[in-house]
């Protein structure tokens, strides 16, 4: 094994199953938690615990904290689950600095994804079908000539995911509050609060393909899921395979995916 100790960046349900994971593979683990978060589980479930300014959520977005709760309890490795700055850029790079494994897409990679409009924007040159939006951070203004020229359309964070900072809107008069709550709860999750516009596709499929880059160059899939039931952009369920797609639909996806991470040199686990 390439390290010997992990740093746990996150909380809650994800904390917990890194936590566990590591010690089955006979790795030392470290949870990090603000002084409010001291008796939560996850920071039970980890070997030892560090405690890190602020508190609430927002905590967990403090880079230089988290980096020198790594560097002081010595983890060699650090893995930032999912949600908060799983997908930031800034993140990866401090570990690589520190000489920190991060575990996760390379910062090139992460910096790609991590905006969901440089990703459409490539997934155009790739040929790869998008639906219509707004190209980079919008601003109140563009957001409501695009919802003139489309009707209802969904606001969402351009980092993060998880269905943080997304609000459908379709009805003109509630831009506003929609776009500013977007914000809000963009800037809280994921420590940026650009949004973007896309228009709303009713009644669509949720279909996510998992992809394996091998820092290699290869890029192979483990098949597509299916995430369409959900409750507040929250999955509930996961199907695999999708029930909902022709083989023809399926391999389409699938290589529109795998070609997609190809054009990106994605070097991990990703969906």
């Amino acid at each position: 094994m390439p390290f010997r100790k992990l740093l746990i960046a996150n909380r809650g349900e994800i904390a917990i199953r890194i936590a566990r994971a590591a010690g089955e593979a006979g790795l030392a683990s470290v949870a990090i938690h603000p002084a409010d978060d001291a008796a939560s589980l996850h920071v039970r479930s980890a070997d030892e615990s560090r405690e890190i300014p602020g508190r609430g959520a927002r905590a967990y977005l403090d880079i230089e904290a988290v980096i020198a709760a790594a560097r002081a309890t010595g983890c060699d490795a650090l893995h930032p689950g999912y949600g908060f700055l799983s997908e930031n850029v800034a993140l990866a790079r401090r570990c690589a600095e520190e000489g920190i494994a991060f575990i996760g897409p390379s910062p090139e990679a992460l910096e790609l994804f991590g905006d969901k409009a440089k990703a459409k924007a490539l997934a155009k040159q790739c040929g790869v079908p998008v639906i219509e939006g707004t190209e980079g951070p919008t601003t109140l203004e563009d957001a409501r000539a695009f919802q003139a020229s489309q009707g209802a359309v969904v606001i969402k964070a351009i980092a993060g995911g998880g269905g943080r900072g997304m609000r459908i809107v379709e009805d003109p008069a509630k831009l506003d509050e929609a776009y500013a709550r977007c914000q809000s709860e963009a800037m809280a999750a994921f420590g940026s609060g650009e949004v973007y516009l896309e228009r709303l596709i009713r009644k669509a499929r949720h279909i996510e393909v998992q992809i394996v880059g091998d820092r290699h160059g290869a890029i192979s899939h483990l098949w597509e899921r299916e995430c369409t039931i959900q409750r507040r952009h929250q999955k509930l369920i996961e199907v695999a395979p999708s029930p909902s797609l022709s083989e023809a639909l399926r391999s389409r996806i699938i290589e529109s995916a795998k070609h997609l991470a190809s054009a990106a040199q994605y070097d991990n686990l990703g969906t």
